[in-house]
């Protein structure tokens, strides 16, 4: 997409530090054209309008045309193309991420060289054949106490099998993604028994359904009913009643049972759930754009519309609303490619249990707060959008409702922060006086606060926003400093620097001020630094928020397509007018 504007920006080389480099700035351009020239694949209006059951049919068309693409290209190009896709249509990203990312990475991560064999290319999982996985982790009493979930299997020696079981309702799996109709096999979190004795919450591979799709023996599932977003992805419960599987069945690659029925624990419990951490990197990710969607969409409105004879993003107040999550964006997109490296570093060398600790410390606190950012951003950029951001057609909505569930799963953030927190407990007080305002400075302080404060989620906070203000301060370019330095002003306002005494009396007083001045210098460029995350009205699928500035056009256009005119008498007009007419 070439700016038509009279840009006072690199846009090609923002795009390129935004993205991780010139290779992959080309590909993601690439992606956003190969999803808008998909008949399938394309956002559509419609969409906004759909029932539960029309979402989910078009959601498995969708599935069905991405799996060709899984066909043609790598894993990893193929996973860069569903995290774009999940911006607009988050339903048909979870489906996809459930069975190739939750279900099979916890097969790689937790199998052995042989069961990823024959799982992953014998049973050809690996390309959505003949098995369609779900992840049965959660349960209607247990969500992120894992070690507490009370499904049990039991170790037949005589058999040498494993017996799954459910042993009351608390027990049944709960919000399981894919489970209610697409499902063929899950992977069960339950309590490991043999010979009496419990050794704790396992992984073990169970079918659900047969060649013809029915479910098989013992199997018990149906669905979970209506959710307050995610209409396209058919969570269900399972109810396993004294399901028989192979002893190979069980995941072996950190816990071992033999033929005798010797068990053999890993040398760390918590190495079975490195293959979680890929979900919550993506879920960091996926929290810069989505936040790119909706500060473009709410940055072009406000440019547009006029209030008073300014555009409402001429006054301060509104900058102050907007610009700071502009910068907040930016920082997510480098701070993200970041984590990315560290996940995809974790097996590289010696001592994976140290990089897999470091990974899950930093990816819990930026999966955590970048998605409660995201939330809050989707939100806030809808109320500054005034009474359109209301409507269905700019996306605010249903984004909202399919996102905030982000908050909750493979982790709840709250959780994630305590045991960010837990594993800071051995903090040695730092004193810090921030005179005038730096990056260096802030991040000063950050240290210093981290070294002082008690709150659990405000330290977890803390140390995403020092890793994402710090990396951003590794890529920085001179025509990033405005955002950078709103960024940092934006970090002293939210946190409690003052309380503890961090800021200086006289940065304090001038703070309003010069915070201003800097929101003041990305206001000219606000469109210009929008257009550098290179986001196609395809994707943005929002009739306000369209590249060509025509917001009330383009709004009165789609929705008189979608609302035709004519159609004045709706099916209940005869009760209203027997009531008129009394």
């Amino acid at each position: 997409m070439e700016s038509l504007r009279d840009c006072k920006l690199p846009i090609d080389r923002i795009h390129s530090i935004l993205e991780g480099g010139d290779a992959n700035a080309r590909h993601v351009l690439n992606i956003y054209q190969d999803l808008e020239r998909d008949g399938i694949l394309s956002s559509r209006f419609d969409e906004y309008d759909m029932s539960t059951e029309e979402t989910r049919e078009l959601t498995a068309v969708r599935i069905d045309r991405l799996t060709q693409y899984l066909e043609t290209e790598s894993f990893e190009d193929f996973f860069k193309r569903l995290n774009i896709v999940t911006v607009y249509d988050m339903s048909l990203g979870i489906r996809i991420s459930i069975n190739l990312g939750l279900f099979l990475n916890c097969i790689k991560g937790n199998g052995t060289d042989e069961q990823v064999q024959y799982w992953s290319y014998t049973r050809e999982a690996e390309s959505i054949k003949q098995v369609y996985g779900c992840f049965a982790m959660t349960e209607l009493g247990h969500g992120s106490n894992v070690a507490g979930c009370e499904t049990t299997a039991t170790f037949d020696k005589e058999t040498d099998q494993f017996i799954i079981n459910t042993p009351h309702i608390g027990a049944t799996k709960w919000w399981i993604g894919g489970a209610a109709h697409s499902a063929t096999h899950s992977v069960c979190y339950a309590r490991l028994l043999v010979e009496g004795k419990d050794y704790g919450v396992k992984i073990f591979v169970v079918p659900l359904r047969d060649s013809k799709h029915d479910l098989l023996p013992g199997i018990s599932i149906g669905d979970i009913g209506s959710k307050m977003g995610r209409h396209g992805v058919d969570n269900g419960w399972i109810q396993y009643t004294n399901v028989k599987i192979p002893r190979h069945f069980m995941l072996q690659k950190w816990c071992k049972v033999d033929r005798q029925g010797n068990v053999k624990l890993p040398p760390l419990e918590q190495l079975s759930y490195i293959s979680l951490l890929g979900g919550r990197v993506y879920m960091a990710i996926d929290s810069y754009r989505i936040c790119a969607r909706f500060v473009t969409i709410a940055l072009r409105y406000a440019s547009v519309r006029r209030q008073f004879g300014n555009t409402i993003l001429d006054y301060p107040l509104h900058q102050k609303r907007l610009l700071p999550w502009l910068a907040i964006t930016y920082a997510m997109a480098i701070g993200t490619q970041k984590l990315d490296q560290q996940l995809k570093g974790i097996y590289q060398g010696e001592d994976v249990i140290k990089r897999a600790k470091a990974l899950f410390i930093d990816s819990a606190s930026l999966k955590s707060t970048c998605t409660w950012l995201a939330a809050d951003c989707i939100d806030q950029c809808r109320q500054a959008c005034g009474g359109h951001g209301y409507s269905a057609y700019n996306g605010f909505g249903r984004a909202y409702d399919d996102w905030v569930v982000q908050c909750t799963w493979e982790g709840d953030n709250t959780v994630l922060s305590l045991s960010v927190a837990k594993s800071m407990k051995d903090r040695k007080p730092i004193d810090y006086k921030l005179e005038l305002f730096s990056v260096d400075g802030v991040l000063k302080a950050v240290e210093s606060l981290l070294s002082k404060i008690d709150s659990p989620v405000q330290i977890s906070k803390l140390k995403c926003h020092y890793y994402l203000l710090s990396s951003f301060k590794e890529k920085l370019i001179p025509e990033l400093e405005p955002l950078i330095n709103v960024y940092g002003y934006f970090i002293l306002e939210t946190f409690p620097f003052i309380e503890y005494e961090i800021v200086e009396p006289k940065l304090q007083r001038s703070f309003n001020k010069e915070y201003t001045k800097e929101l003041t210098k990305v206001r000219p460029l606000a469109i210009d630094y929008t257009d550098c995350f290179k986001q196609t009205d395809n994707l943005l699928n929002s009739a306000i928020g369209q590249y060509n500035l025509k917001v009330y056009e383009n709004y009165f256009r789609v929705v008189k397509t979608q609302n035709p005119p004519h159609k004045t008498s709706p099916d209940y007009l005869p009760k209203f007018l027997g009531m008129l007419n009394r």
